[in-house]
């Protein structure tokens, strides 16, 4: 297996040198190759107009499809890019088709917006919504949900692969092949996966995977991707359209595009697409499996030396962990932590309840504290960031 150089990765990402950046889950340190695509090209915007900059870019843009395509073994004309994750879970989702007393089928790894989205569609649609319970190691349960499959009519079930508020990898390839026995759609969102772990559809068994660019791809902001397999692509009319995502055929008459790009629309942000290409293209370069495991022993040494301090408790739960280590301190709000860690130099997140309602409260914590490592992440940054929550607490 290839091994990463995490020398020449920081070398490439100027950012190494301005901060301890343990926050790649929540918005990740851009390349500057990434960066020169994405200025390059606005550059060229205000130089010759920005439909002639697009039309020069054709190729790049087409750079990026082909890179997502292979990120996600699937064929180009089942990829869509959009400006997040959750504009490309909610486009899929609200095209399923959807009947009064349908189950719609989630987990306690429910992300809080996809969450919101599926108590609006129980609101329009009269679907019934049903929760799935962590088995004892805290991944979804699957004798639970082959039950739960068992019984009634299944709109689809939502499964977030790697959840926000935790380091746990739900096993999605197992998700996936009940889905397929039971003849339910699977929708799997790769948010926080998506560049840390490799994505394969056909393994995953999934039927519609969302994901960002910003996280663990280092990719800008604005940027994500929807991958439709084809067969339910061409069955799904999206909520919202225009003349990119059909065609105006006769005065009273309109055909939505055969692809899935039909879930895109005209305008968009060609710059930050272009980046997104180019961090596809270096996260394939670095290979995702050597990337996965790379960042799993930065995280299980990061889990110990946390777990060694005296009034830290780690909250990951599940068999499969990742990049993602997920702490509190005792009497001490997770915000104030995260907010002295920053002041020391140090980038963290905070993930609270009301971004996982079925998972934090369930388990008696309204906020947990959320490192996360990445291949430019050195020993040595682990080592100053312990001292740092050790002076904290």
């Amino acid at each position: 297996m290839a091994t990463i150089d995490v020398e020449r990765a920081r070398a490439m990402t100027p950012g190494c040198e301005q901060v301890l950046h343990l926050d790649h889950a929540g918005s990740s340190l851009m390349s500057r190759s990434v960066v020169d695509a994405i200025t390059g090209h606005v550059r060229r915007e205000a130089e010759i107009g920005a439909y002639r900059a697009a039309a020069e870019a054709t190729s790049a843009l087409t750079d990026t499809y082909e890179g997502v395509a292979r990120l996600l073994g699937c064929a180009v004309d089942e990829v869509a890019l959009l400006d997040s994750s959750t504009r490309g879970w909610t486009s899929a989702v609200y095209a399923l088709p959807l009947t009064r007393g349908a189950q719609v089928i989630t987990t306690r790894s429910e992300y809080g917006s996809n969450a919101i989205a599926l108590l609006h569609l129980r609101k329009r649609t009269g679907c019934e919504l049903v929760l799935i319970d962590d088995d004892d190691d805290g991944s979804v349960d699957l004798a639970a949900l082959e039950h739960a499959l068992e019984h009634g009519p299944t709109g689809f079930v939502s499964l977030t692969h790697v959840p926000t508020q935790s380091g746990l990898v739900n096993p999605a390839a197992a998700v996936g092949r009940l889905c397929r026995d039971a003849g339910a759609i699977f929708v799997l969102d790769a948010c926080q996966s998506a560049g840390q772990l490799p994505l394969d559809v056909a393994d995953l068994g999934c039927h519609v995977l969302s994901a960002t660019g910003r996280k663990f791809l280092r990719g800008p902001r604005g940027t994500g991707f929807l991958y439709v397999e084809r067969s339910l692509s061409q069955q799904l009319e999206p909520t919202v359209l225009d003349m990119f995502s059909a065609t105006w055929v006769e005065p009273d008459r309109y055909v939505v595009r055969a692809d899935t790009r039909r879930f895109e629309l005209w305008e968009s942000d060609i710059a930050a697409r272009i980046g997104l290409g180019v961090a596809v293209k270096e996260a394939l370069d670095w290979g995702l499996d050597a990337i996965a495991e790379h960042n799993a022993r930065l995280a299980t040494d990061l889990r110990s030396r946390l777990a060694a301090i005296e009034g830290v408790t780690v909250r990951d739960r599940g068999r499969d962990l990742c990049a993602i280590t997920t702490f509190t301190v005792a009497d001490a709000p997770a915000q104030q932590i995260a907010d002295r860690l920053q002041e020391q130099g140090a980038n963290v997140s905070v993930s609270v309840a009301t971004s996982a309602q079925y998972d934090l409260p369930h388990r008696g914590l309204e906020a947990v504290v959320r490192a996360s490592v990445h291949y430019l992440t050195t020993n040595d940054e682990l080592e100053r960031f312990a001292t740092m929550v050790t002076d904290v607490v």
